[in-house]
């Protein structure tokens, strides 16, 4: 009896995934035509976190300071630029997921191209508006440079080819700079993460078979080039006492390296490329050669 039972439940637990499943994949596909209640849908949930977002900034992190009438600042200098190289980044995989879903409503390439992919470059444009008005920092035209290029990465390349053969990924590592300035680097694993500079690493991700189509290398198969830097315990090391103090020495850091273009596996579950899309902001570790002017050339087994 209590075979049958278990038996049973087994056979009825498969079928209710099946059948959940069956109904996530047909909830993901992407719509050969507009569908305006999906849309609708896109148009209202990115407005609404948009929103929720900015006005969580502005009370987490802008309320504690003093405002001013809106300025720019310089701050092309800093951080190695690795912090310019993050706005890129973050306004391509921004407008990417925009595209995507207005994609999956069925828009139109045109409308998937300007408000789809134009999401990164007006969210990030409305934080260096926050910026502007604050006594602390002040707007970039650095950062509003960064935006449009990422912006225009993703675009160019649809109109160009229809397709992405060249990614923006990020990788992480911790490093023993946040210990010695936590309050400029980040106490925490997350804060680190995103105010750790040191840490970063920027990569472009090239798909090999996009560009050689008639060959067989693997779909899957990416050559990657990143950009990091190390030594920094702020912006401009040459301003703050406590940073000549440390006396770091901080450098640029180029690397070659392979990797997966989790976009070009072939599924054809909707769910699994959900997830792909999701993931293919990361590159994965894998084996690297670095350069550094000081250094010279240094190889990782595997490098994150």
């Amino acid at each position: 009896m209590n075979f049958r039972i278990s038996f049973f439940l087994s056979v009825l637990f498969i079928l209710s995934f099946q059948f959940v499943e069956a109904q996530t994949e047909n909830f993901l596909k992407p719509l050969d035509t507009l569908n305006k209640k999906r849309q609708n849908t896109v148009v209202i949930t990115e407005a609404a976190l948009a929103s929720v977002t900015l006005i969580g900034l502005n009370q987490i992190w802008y309320a504690d300071y003093p405002k001013s009438n809106f300025h720019f600042i310089n701050d092309n200098d800093e951080w190695l630029q690795m912090d310019k190289i993050g706005h890129l980044y973050s306004a391509y995989h921004l407008g990417r997921f925009g595209a995507e879903a207005l994609n999956w409503s069925g828009a139109s390439k045109k409308n998937q191209l300007i408000y789809g992919a134009g999401v990164g470059f007006a969210f990030l444009t409305a934080v260096e508006v926050l910026d502007g008005y604050s006594a602390e920092w002040g707007a970039s035209s650095g950062d509003l440079i960064a935006n449009a290029t990422g912006t225009a990465l993703y675009v160019s390349q649809e109109l160009l080819w229809n397709e992405q053969r060249i990614t923006p990924k990020f990788s992480f590592h911790t490093t023993q700079y946040a210990n010695k300035r936590s309050d400029k680097l980040g106490s925490s694993l997350n804060e680190q993460i995103l105010k750790d500079y040191n840490g970063q690493t920027y990569w472009l991700s090239v798909n090999l078979y996009s560009f050689a189509k008639e060959t067989k290398i693997p779909k899957w198969l990416n050559v990657a080039f990143g950009y990091g830097a190390d030594g920094m315990l702020s912006g401009n090391n040459k301003n703050e006492n406590f940073v000549l103090a440390q006396n770091p020495e901080n450098f640029r850091q180029i690397y070659l390296s392979f990797d997966v273009d989790l976009a070009k596996i072939n599924t054809k579950s909707h769910f699994l490329k959900t997830i792909f899309s999701v993931f293919n902001t990361i590159k994965i570790p894998a084996p690297t050669l670095e350069y550094t002017a000081n250094k010279g050339l240094k190889g990782h087994l595997f490098y994150f």
